[in-house]
């Protein structure tokens, strides 16, 4: 295989994957374009002119983002996802006003252009003006309800602005959408546990724990587990040593067997740092989760 043809199988790879890899991404697209070989690749030309470009702007190569541009501005003239495309090469170069105005410019032509809403939203965060962004992206949502990746941003904004409440209803839109991703649930874990509702944040930790654990019940805890873990140990501490807890505002209820919880998040995490199996009750977070 050339390198060319390595190149392009990476780049492919990397699309597939969704993965942003920007200077491996840039250096391995450089390469293809260099080679001249570029219009040997279908329809898949491109998509590679656009991961090129967004690439070369991640890391300041203006000139290469231009070149592509203009490539992908040639063949589609009038295609709003390269209008969105030359509003992201705005964004780099341009004052955020212009930007702006150029995606009002975008969404007046085409009120259903959602890729210059979502950048529209991103400028106005940068810009620290986070009440806009939050009422722009509700309305957003309202329009574009399946956008999980928006009910995520609006969770973040939500937290940013110390608006937990709503930071979990957003969450729970997210859950609705993508339910078996476990760094949702994590998210929400971790929201829940800074608005101070424990037993949700508890509840949500082991969530993630049942969807991310291997069968293997002496398996040692790794990655998003090991979180948790340490999510589920301090709900319980704090569960534990507080005699004056008033309560979940959720009514998410404390488990009773709270104690047992407690030192079983103990163990997993001490298993997970030292790097040796444990003993791991299963059934203690099972039992709890179905509720017996």
């Amino acid at each position: 295989m050339s390198n060319v043809q390595g190149a392009l199988a990476k780049l492919a790879s990397y699309r597939a994957k969704n993965t942003r890899e920007s200077r491996q991404t840039f250096e391995t697209g450089l390469l293809v374009l260099k080679s001249g070989k570029t219009s040997g690749l279908g329809d898949e030309e491109w998509s590679f002119y656009e991961q090129l470009i967004l690439s070369a702007l991640d890391i300041g190569r203006i000139d290469v983002a231009d070149q592509c541009l203009t490539k992908l501005s040639v063949k589609f003239p009038e295609s709003p996802r390269v209008d969105v495309l030359n509003g992201i090469r705005m964004e780099a170069t341009e004052s955020p006003e212009k930007v702006l105005a150029y995606y009002d410019h975008l969404m007046k032509i085409d009120p259903a252009n959602v890729s210059a809403w979502r950048r529209r939203v991103s400028v106005l965060r940068r810009l620290g003006r986070l009440d806009k962004a939050v009422e722009e992206l509700n309305e957003l949502l309202d329009t574009v309800y399946t956008d999980s990746e928006g009910w995520l941003e609006l969770a973040d904004m939500y937290s940013l602005c110390n608006q937990y409440p709503s930071a979990l209803q957003a969450l729970s839109h997210a859950l609705l959408l993508s339910p078996q991703n476990p760094f949702t649930f994590l998210q929400f874990a971790e929201t829940a546990y800074t608005s101070g509702d424990l037993p949700l944040a508890l509840k949500m930790y082991l969530v993630v724990i049942e969807m991310n654990d291997s069968e293997d019940a002496d398996a040692i805890p790794l990655g998003i587990s090991v979180r948790a873990w340490w999510g589920a140990k301090l709900c319980t501490r704090q569960l534990v040593l507080s005699s004056s807890y008033h309560g979940s505002p959720s009514n998410t209820p404390v488990p009773k067997n709270l104690a047992l919880l407690d030192e079983l998040a103990t163990e997993r995490v001490l298993t997970a740092y030292s790097g040796e199996k444990g003993v791991q009750t299963r059934s203690l977070v099972s039992g709890w989760m179905s509720g017996r």
